[in-house]
Protein backbone atom coordinates (compact mmCIF):
# COMPACT_ATOMS: atom_id res chain seq x y z
CA UNK A 1 0.00 0.00 0.00
CA UNK A 2 1.45 3.36 -1.05
CA UNK A 3 1.83 6.08 1.51
CA UNK A 4 -0.30 9.17 0.93
CA UNK A 5 0.92 12.76 1.10
CA UNK A 6 0.32 14.88 4.17
CA UNK A 7 -1.81 17.94 3.43
CA UNK A 8 -0.93 21.36 4.86
CA UNK A 9 -3.07 24.50 4.57
CA UNK A 10 -1.39 27.88 4.87
CA UNK A 11 -2.98 31.31 4.76
CA UNK A 12 -0.15 33.64 3.78
CA UNK A 13 -0.28 37.41 4.09
CA UNK A 14 2.43 38.31 1.57
CA UNK A 15 4.20 41.67 1.32
CA UNK A 16 6.92 41.65 -1.33
CA UNK A 17 8.45 45.09 -0.93
CA UNK A 18 10.96 44.45 -3.72
CA UNK A 19 8.34 43.86 -6.41
CA UNK A 20 5.53 45.91 -4.86
CA UNK A 21 3.41 42.74 -4.75
CA UNK A 22 0.88 42.32 -1.93
CA UNK A 23 -1.55 39.43 -1.69
CA UNK A 24 -3.23 36.91 0.56
CA UNK A 25 -2.39 33.39 -0.59
CA UNK A 26 -4.38 30.34 0.44
CA UNK A 27 -1.96 27.49 -0.17
CA UNK A 28 -2.79 23.81 0.03
CA UNK A 29 0.44 21.86 -0.03
CA UNK A 30 0.85 18.12 -0.38
CA UNK A 31 3.97 16.94 1.40
CA UNK A 32 5.22 13.82 -0.38
CA UNK A 33 5.93 10.94 2.06
CA UNK A 34 9.66 11.15 1.27
CA UNK A 35 9.80 14.97 1.53
CA UNK A 36 11.14 16.63 4.67
CA UNK A 37 9.38 19.54 6.33
CA UNK A 38 12.46 21.65 5.56
CA UNK A 39 12.14 20.98 1.82
CA UNK A 40 8.41 21.67 1.88
CA UNK A 41 9.00 25.03 3.56
CA UNK A 42 11.74 25.89 1.05
CA UNK A 43 9.06 25.30 -1.63
CA UNK A 44 6.70 27.65 0.21
CA UNK A 45 9.42 30.34 0.38
CA UNK A 46 10.21 29.92 -3.32
CA UNK A 47 6.49 30.25 -4.08
CA UNK A 48 6.25 33.47 -2.06
CA UNK A 49 9.35 34.94 -3.74
CA UNK A 50 7.75 34.36 -7.16
CA UNK A 51 4.07 34.79 -6.31
CA UNK A 52 1.84 35.76 -9.21
CA UNK A 53 -1.69 35.09 -10.37
CA UNK A 54 -0.82 31.98 -12.42
CA UNK A 55 1.93 30.44 -10.28
CA UNK A 56 1.26 26.84 -9.21
CA UNK A 57 2.78 24.02 -7.23
CA UNK A 58 3.26 20.96 -9.43
CA UNK A 59 2.91 17.35 -8.23
CA UNK A 60 6.60 17.67 -7.31
CA UNK A 61 8.57 14.62 -6.22
CA UNK A 62 5.99 12.22 -7.67
CA UNK A 63 6.60 13.61 -11.19
CA UNK A 64 10.38 13.92 -11.64
CA UNK A 65 10.21 15.54 -15.10
CA UNK A 66 8.34 18.58 -13.80
CA UNK A 67 9.55 21.52 -11.71
CA UNK A 68 8.44 22.06 -8.12
CA UNK A 69 6.67 25.29 -9.04
CA UNK A 70 5.68 26.58 -12.46
CA UNK A 71 3.90 29.34 -14.28
CA UNK A 72 2.42 28.94 -17.75
CA UNK A 73 1.10 31.44 -20.26
CA UNK A 74 -2.49 31.21 -21.45
CA UNK A 75 -1.30 29.23 -24.49
CA UNK A 76 0.52 26.68 -22.30
CA UNK A 77 4.10 27.94 -22.69
CA UNK A 78 6.43 27.66 -19.69
CA UNK A 79 6.98 31.16 -18.31
CA UNK A 80 8.73 30.06 -15.10
CA UNK A 81 10.38 26.82 -13.96
CA UNK A 82 11.35 26.68 -10.27
CA UNK A 83 13.35 23.82 -8.73
CA UNK A 84 14.02 23.49 -5.01
CA UNK A 85 17.10 21.60 -3.89
CA UNK A 86 20.30 20.77 -5.71
CA UNK A 87 19.25 19.71 -9.22
CA UNK A 88 21.61 18.26 -11.78
CA UNK A 89 23.03 20.46 -14.52
CA UNK A 90 21.35 18.53 -17.36
CA UNK A 91 17.93 19.03 -15.78
CA UNK A 92 18.42 22.80 -15.51
CA UNK A 93 19.91 23.00 -19.01
CA UNK A 94 16.77 21.29 -20.36
CA UNK A 95 14.54 23.60 -18.30
CA UNK A 96 16.32 26.68 -19.66
CA UNK A 97 15.46 25.56 -23.20
CA UNK A 98 11.73 25.20 -22.52
CA UNK A 99 11.01 27.97 -19.98
CA UNK A 100 11.45 31.72 -20.35
CA UNK A 101 12.87 31.92 -16.79
CA UNK A 102 14.47 29.24 -14.60
CA UNK A 103 15.12 29.62 -10.88
CA UNK A 104 16.78 27.26 -8.43
CA UNK A 105 16.48 27.59 -4.64
CA UNK A 106 19.08 25.54 -2.81
CA UNK A 107 18.62 25.00 0.94
CA UNK A 108 20.29 21.82 2.09
CA UNK A 109 23.27 21.14 4.36
CA UNK A 110 25.13 20.01 1.23
CA UNK A 111 24.21 23.17 -0.70
CA UNK A 112 27.68 24.75 -0.53
CA UNK A 113 29.37 21.57 -1.73
CA UNK A 114 26.84 21.18 -4.57
CA UNK A 115 27.44 24.77 -5.69
CA UNK A 116 31.25 24.43 -5.65
CA UNK A 117 31.00 21.28 -7.78
CA UNK A 118 28.41 22.62 -10.24
CA UNK A 119 29.24 26.34 -10.48
CA UNK A 120 31.36 26.13 -13.65
CA UNK A 121 28.72 24.07 -15.45
CA UNK A 122 26.02 26.68 -14.80
CA UNK A 123 28.08 29.53 -16.27
CA UNK A 124 26.48 30.69 -19.50
CA UNK A 125 23.00 29.44 -18.60
CA UNK A 126 20.34 32.06 -17.99
CA UNK A 127 19.35 30.75 -14.56
CA UNK A 128 18.74 32.51 -11.25
CA UNK A 129 20.30 30.59 -8.36
CA UNK A 130 19.47 31.38 -4.73
CA UNK A 131 20.43 29.73 -1.46
CA UNK A 132 18.50 29.61 1.80
CA UNK A 133 20.92 28.91 4.69
CA UNK A 134 20.20 25.56 6.31
CA UNK A 135 19.92 26.90 9.90
CA UNK A 136 17.25 29.39 8.72
CA UNK A 137 15.25 26.63 7.02
CA UNK A 138 15.57 24.39 10.09
CA UNK A 139 14.24 27.20 12.30
CA UNK A 140 11.30 27.75 9.93
CA UNK A 141 10.45 24.04 9.82
CA UNK A 142 10.15 23.98 13.63
CA UNK A 143 7.29 26.49 13.41
CA UNK A 144 5.13 24.45 11.02
CA UNK A 145 1.62 23.30 11.84
CA UNK A 146 -0.81 21.45 9.54
CA UNK A 147 -3.06 24.52 9.35
CA UNK A 148 -1.54 27.91 10.01
CA UNK A 149 -1.39 31.58 9.19
CA UNK A 150 1.88 33.13 8.08
CA UNK A 151 2.89 36.71 7.52
CA UNK A 152 5.69 36.89 4.93
CA UNK A 153 7.61 40.09 4.24
CA UNK A 154 10.24 40.15 1.50
CA UNK A 155 12.91 42.88 1.48
CA UNK A 156 16.24 42.91 -0.37
CA UNK A 157 17.85 39.57 0.44
CA UNK A 158 15.65 38.64 3.38
CA UNK A 159 12.36 36.84 3.91
CA UNK A 160 10.79 37.51 7.31
CA UNK A 161 8.16 34.96 8.36
CA UNK A 162 5.90 35.42 11.39
CA UNK A 163 3.72 32.56 12.62
CA UNK A 164 1.65 32.00 15.77
CA UNK A 165 4.56 29.93 17.15
CA UNK A 166 7.31 32.48 16.45
CA UNK A 167 9.29 34.30 13.79
CA UNK A 168 12.27 33.58 11.60
CA UNK A 169 14.29 35.65 9.16
CA UNK A 170 15.49 33.59 6.19
CA UNK A 171 18.32 34.99 4.07
CA UNK A 172 17.96 34.63 0.30
CA UNK A 173 21.56 34.58 -0.94
CA UNK A 174 22.16 35.00 -4.66
CA UNK A 175 24.66 32.53 -6.12
CA UNK A 176 26.40 34.17 -9.04
CA UNK A 177 27.02 32.36 -12.30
Amino acid sequence: MALKPTIFKFSVSLSDLERGYYDTLNLTIAQHPSETTERMMARVLAFCLNASEHLNFTPGLSTPDEPDISEHSLDGQFLLWVDVGEPGFERIKKASRIAKAVKVYSFNTKSDVWWRQEQEKFEGLSVSLMQFPWPDIEALAKLVQRTMELSVTITCDSVYIATPLGEVDVAAISLST
